[in-house]
């Protein structure tokens, strides 16, 4: 990791999970980083601004600060994001609307805003998006279709300052935090749907895409994640029915009678001739 040492990086949702872990192995690295997350705290190693990400003001005025701070920017990492649970057959309701705000519009705007520091020192931005970005779980549409939107600006962006802004996509799978807390409140936990990986090996991930000589495309956290997401791309409907066959599972075991979000697809699982 010595390619990282002096890099000036910038990280959002500096106080999460990913977050603290990220600004303390990217410090260790050699790099300076400044932090953004909701509420500021100045530590020795890692500053943190404090900055709500989906007011478009704050944001641009922010970023110009963690710039201003650092003398330039190397290295955006955009890691701030939420969860929660939206079955896609029932209308958008606040849920949705925060996470692909602060999922999507608030990266994207992030990014906007760090542009011209990022071009003149040809540096990259790493998005962190989720492997439900290709393969999509019921019950969570609101945060697939945020991290699959994310990749797709992700990718156009790519082709528009790819000559002198290194772009990446990180795909990690479920990792124990606080994002997956009102999911799990609303009896939708992923245990059994998705498998849990650690933190560190998430991070370890973000920092090798931010040292390579070439910034990568596209990277999975694990070697299983490798294979779902060549799955998921290259035989979509094998896909769905590997999914399809794990929540008839979690079904039959009653894991979702006591989720009233779920209702419909226990009714329709169990009743197929009923609406």
């Amino acid at each position: 990791m010595s390619a990282l040492t002096g890099r000036r990086a910038l990280v959002t949702g500096a106080s999460g999970t990913f977050g603290r872990h990220l600004c303390a192995a990217l410090h260790a690295a050699g790099a300076r980083v400044v932090g953004l997350d909701l509420h500021a705290h100045d530590a020795p190693d890692t500053p943190v601004l404090g900055v709500d990400l989906t007011d478009p003001a704050a944001t641009a005025t922010a970023v110009t600060a963690a710039v201003d701070r650092l003398g330039g920017l190397d290295l955006l990492v955009n890691n701030a994001g939420v969860g929660g649970p939206a079955p896609a057959e029932l209308p958008p309701d606040d849920t949705v609307r925060q996470q692909i705000e602060v999922n999507l519009l608030a990266a994207w705007r992030t990014t906007a805003a760090a542009l011209p520091a990022l071009v003149a020192d040809h540096g990259r931005v790493i998005f962190v998006a989720s492997r439900m970005a290709v393969l999509p779980l019921p019950l969570a549409a609101a945060y697939g279709v945020s991290k699959r939107a994310l990749v797709a600006y992700a990718d156009a962006l790519r082709l528009e300052v790819g000559t002198h802004v290194g772009v990446t996509v990180v795909y990690p799978s479920m990792v124990a935090s606080p994002i997956h807390d009102s999911t799990a409140r609303a009896g939708l936990s992923l245990n059994g749907v998705s498998r849990p990986e650690p933190v560190e090996g998430v991070v370890a991930a973000i920092l090798r895409a931010a040292a390579a000589r070439r910034a990568p495309r596209d990277v999975a956290t694990t070697t299983r994640g490798r294979l779902e997401l060549a799955v998921a791309r290259h035989a979509p409907a094998l896909t769905d029915r590997l999914v399809r066959r794990t929540v008839a599972g979690r079904i039959a075991a009653g894991d979702l009678d006591a989720a009233p979000l779920a209702a419909g697809l226990v009714r329709r699982h169990r009743h197929p001739g009923t609406p």
